[in-house]
């Protein structure tokens, strides 16, 4: 953890499995760590969005552009899907999964396999049950995961979620570096320049954060 190693730093990312713009910003958060004196520590956050019929005209406009946007930089990076999801998902299961995945040892592979499989409408993520599939396929015990998303678990996530409101997070995905917020995939360059300003790139010897 980053509290055991003076010359490492905590970064904090939000994320949720529904989002288009967090899916793109996971493989780079992953690599992080090989360049840099960081540790990533991934928070769920529950994004609200409201349905159809809820939304302006405005908004259905934005969001059939967030996802043709979205495709476009995943066709950048060699291609994969984002398919447009078929209603308005409360992915706690799915997020209370992630807590359970980090505690086991899977998260990244849990992660990676949440985003992929939702965006190809093949994963629901607002159901324990299938979650729980998941989970035993990646090894892990999907009982324990039943047990623990209906206890303890969805504690952590309201805990997570609560940090995520004092850190006045409105969206994801969104880093967080001494204190400093960069929203978006496409702000990882400059959470890169400031990581290098930092002296946090490996090999580089880092800077001290200022206190206030």
């Amino acid at each position: 953890m980053a509290g055991s190693d003076p010359a490492r730093e905590e970064l904090k990312l939000y994320f949720d499995y529904k989002s288009p713009y967090a899916y793109l910003a996971a493989e780079p958060a992953f690599a992080l760590p090989d360049r840099y004196r960081v540790d990533v520590r991934w928070i769920p956050f529950q994004l609200r969005i409201k349905g159809k019929g809820e939304r302006s005209l405005y908004s259905e406009w934005k969001a059939r552009y967030s996802y043709m946007d979205a495709r476009r930089w995943a066709n950048r990076r060699g291609g994969f899907l984002i398919r447009g999801p078929r209603k308005v998902y409360d992915t706690t299961p799915a997020l209370v999964g992630a807590l359970f995945a980090q505690r086991a040892g899977f998260f990244r592979a849990y992660s990676l396999a949440c985003y992929a499989r939702f965006f190809e409408h093949r994963l629901e993520l607002d159901e324990a049950e299938a979650v729980a599939d998941l989970v035993a396929e990646l090894g892990g015990d999907a009982a324990a995961y039943l047990a623990w998303a209906a206890g303890e678990g969805a504690q952590r996530l309201e805990g997570c979620i609560e940090e995520a409101h004092e850190d006045h997070v409105f969206g994801v995905p969104i880093f967080l570096l001494r204190g400093e917020a960069f929203w978006g995939h496409d702000r990882i360059p400059l959470l890169e320049e400031r990581l290098r300003e930092y002296g946090l790139e490996r090999g580089c010897e880092p800077t001290p954060a200022l206190n206030g």
